[in-house]
């Protein structure tokens, strides 16, 4: 058996039932890490002995537990990874950045302490774009992952290397986080699964911060059902950040039961996200799933969310705004490496000079200058407004369907070094996912078919503030009619 292939779900099932062991299911992934990463490059740092040791005590734990007749911790014993920007104990956590080179937390993220508490083992974290900017994790000061389906191609960003290394079968799933489309946008380039929650479903707390207000920790896996175990796990109320929501947490998997049936389900089809200049067999290819969706029951009918268009720069601005202020901590003076100088300020200009990178620089210097004095109001406080006047797009369309589907991405995975020269066409990869956390709705990404190329293509469903237990059915829905989350690029 190729304990490899694996999902997360089904590894879950055979290690409570003693079909396989966590040893051999762990000793397996960090094989194929070992085998295949120094291509693809989706890993910035392994825990090989800690995580062998983690699994071996996992399965002393099952053992005990079957023949208690006790029901293990639900991923106890499955090895899993984290992106770079999320804090796992012991585990460096440099954010893609040479400026918290060396920086090991202390502490768990929640979401990191969740899974663990849930029995998940932590095998290594994955590379993102430098603090999450960017949209192919070739931002990343440690060089960028390279797309498992096609190696002269980027993984999306910046939560590649999680996407990347649930594609290549080096882990049944990872976490990720999403600013403005970084679960769902690699998800969608690389071909698996992910899940952007509500604002406020899921702690931030132990999250390197971005945009305070769009920040969300995700999953990617390979298929609805996987993301909906890991979502179920993560998610809930958090003392340690008081944006978390208070709302109790359902049963995610329940609704992924019987037959996939859509019947009474509205779905919209946004006018605005179907745009010149989009791929062609995107375009085909999310039309496409969308009728399976119809062939489900689903009601599928157009809806229109006028204001679509400022969404970008909306989010260019309030982004990078949030962003000047969270990256000021940064400084060498606490944590991270140094650049010395005769005096504080410059000590502060040569640190940050030198070790930020340049798409870092520029939002802070974008979002330094929206928030100035003679600017604010003009460019900061106008983009909150134009937000609002989004959100309530949203809220409009949902008084008339219950989800909408549109593309992830307007191409698939682009070439490595494509877009860096003119960072406007990089932003224009997220055109259609940000518009979700500026309005703080979830967003479910899953693969629907492949180019000419041999590219994944994903489609995005979107639903109103907590509606995840119907984004999931109709994604499990999907994907029990379609196989293409099943499909796994050669490597």
């Amino acid at each position: 058996m190729d304990f490899t292939e694996l999902s997360l779900a089904q590894a879950a099932r055979m290690l409570r039932d003693g079909e396989i062991s966590s040893l051999e299911l762990t000793r397996a992934c960090l094989q194929r890490i070992h085998q295949f990463d120094e291509k693809q490059h989706a890993f910035l740092a392994l825990r090989p002995e800690a995580a062998l040791d983690e699994a071996r005590h996992a399965d002393r734990r099952l053992t005990t537990a079957r023949g208690e007749g006790q029901a293990p911790g639900p991923l106890l014993g499955v090895p899993l990874a984290v992106k770079d920007v999320v804090c796992v104990a012991g585990l460096p956590c440099t954010c893609g950045s040479r400026i918290l080179e060396g920086f090991t937390p202390p502490f768990d993220a929640t979401g990191v302490a969740r899974l663990r508490a849930a029995g998940a083992i932590v095998v290594g974290k994955t590379n993102t774009d430098e603090f999450a900017m960017g949209s192919s994790t070739e931002n990343s000061a440690y060089g960028p992952t390279h797309n498992p389906w096609d190696a002269s191609r980027v993984p999306g960003g910046s939560s590649g290397g999680s996407a990347a290394a649930v594609a290549a079968r080096m882990v049944p799933a990872a976490l990720g986080t999403d600013t403005g489309g970084s679960v769902r946008q690699p998800a969608s380039f690389c071909g698996v699964t992910g899940i952007k929650p509500s604002y406020g479903r899921v702690s931030r707390y132990g999250l390197v911060a971005y945009g305070s207000s769009l920040d969300c920790l995700g999953a990617l896996a390979r298929t609805v059902e996987d993301t909906a175990l890991l979502l179920g796990i993560i998610a809930g109320h958090d003392p340690l950040d008081s944006t978390t929501l208070e709302q109790p947490v359902p049963d995610y998997l329940q609704s992924l039961t019987g037959d996939p049936d859509l019947h009474g389900v509205r779905v919209g089809v946004p006018r605005e996200y179907f745009i010149a200049g989009i791929q062609p067999e995107v375009e085909r290819a999310v039309h496409q799933a969308v009728q399976v969706l119809a062939t489900l029951g689903a009601e599928v009918r157009e809806v229109s969310l006028p204001h679509t268009e400022y969404a970008l720069p909306v989010y260019y601005l309030i982004a990078p705004a949030e962003a000047s202020a969270n990256l000021a901590r940064y400084d060498g003076m606490r944590y991270g490496p140094r650049r010395t100088a005769p005096d504080l300020w410059q000590t502060y200009a040569a640190t940050r000079g030198e070790l930020f990178g340049a798409e870092v620089k520029r939002r802070i210097m974008l979002g330094t200058y929206a928030l100035s004095a003679g600017y604010y109001e003009a460019y900061y406080a106008q983009a909150q407004k134009v937000r609002t006047l989004i959100r309530e797009d949203f809220e409009r369309a949902f008084g008339q369907v219950d989800l909408i589907a549109c593309p992830v991405a307007p191409t698939t995975a682009f070439r490595l070094g494509e877009n860096t020269s003119d960072p406007l066409a990089m932003y224009l990869e997220d055109v259609f996912t940000l518009p979700a956390n500026l309005a703080g709705i979830p967003g479910l990404a899953l693969p629907c078919g492949f180019d000419s190329q041999r590219l994944p293509i994903g489609m995005q469903l979107n639903g109103p503030p907590l509606s995840e237990a119907l984004l999931l059915r109709a994604g499990w829905g999907y994907q029990q009619s379609t196989r293409w989350h099943l499909e796994a690029p050669v490597l």
